[in-house]
């Protein structure tokens, strides 16, 4: 799920800042550490609640306990790391470095993701709202909604970015291309989805096995959660129902 791991993005300077606290593990503490090379962290900046971006949180507050830890809430997912969160919202101006950054609330992928803008330098800190060389897994079961997080792409679109620092995979230096493929793939993806409807498969499941030929079996139930993201977007827009557990199509 997370590729070769995580990145978490260091700024130095007057409000030294850690994008992402990580899992706590080891290794990335001492490299933190070495890093800092004496400096206090002041704060870490949590994207979203999901376990590889704050669950090191608490180990974080125990090496560096004067950081402070902000984010946008999420609280039963908050609660799981009992640091004293400090609350984002949408524009929120946080110093970071020797500069600003802006919260932007980019939900979809996570109801409280959050990345930070860097106008000066046209950067986006983009958190998991995009991964080059894959897609981003919409989770319906963590309150995953595909509806904002196409709405989210389109919004990181509007603030032509230079560039893309995600938490996992490289840096994305075409931002506008990455983001309208992934546009564009989801609205195919969603044209496969209908077919299948059309063709009488009612589950997620079987469509599943129409979609997705030759999938590895450990990847199944995350592509059950995409078409369920994609069943609910067309259900929210009067294109699909489900009676039961069964899912049917609705022609105009």
């Amino acid at each position: 799920m997370t590729g070769t791991g995580n990145w978490t993005w260091l700024i130095r300077g007057r409000v030294t800042t850690l994008i992402d606290a990580g899992t706590g593990h080891d290794q990335h503490l001492d490299e933190l550490q070495r890093a800092l090379d004496g400096a206090p962290l002041a704060q870490v900046l949590v994207t979203h609640g999901h376990v590889d971006h704050a669950s090191g949180a608490t180990v974080l507050a125990e090496r560096f306990p004067g950081a402070r830890f902000l984010k946008m809430p999420w609280p039963e997912r908050d609660s799981r790391w009992p640091v004293s969160w400090e609350t984002l919202t949408d524009g929120s101006a946080v110093p970071a470095g020797d500069e600003i950054l802006t919260a932007v609330h980019t939900p979809g992928h996570a109801p409280d993701h959050l990345c930070f803008w860097h106008e000066e330098s046209r950067t986006l800190f983009c958190g998991d709202l995009a991964v080059k060389g894959t897609t981003v897994y919409i989770p319906p079961n963590l309150r995953g909604d595909l509806t904002d997080y196409l709405a989210s792409l389109e919004r990181a679109l509007a603030l032509r970015p230079a560039r893309l620092l995600p938490a996992h995979g490289p840096v994305i230096d075409d931002p506008e291309t990455v983001l309208r493929e992934y546009i564009e793939h989801r609205r195919a993806r969603e044209e496969q989805i209908l077919d299948a409807l059309r063709q009488g498969d009612d589950s997620p499941d079987a469509m599943v096995a129409r979609i997705y030929r030759g999938l590895k079996g450990t990847l199944i139930p995350i592509a059950r959660e995409s078409v369920l993201a994609h069943l609910i977007k067309l259900e929210r827009e009067g294109r699909a129902a489900r009676r039961e557990d069964a899912w049917h199509i609705i022609d105009p």
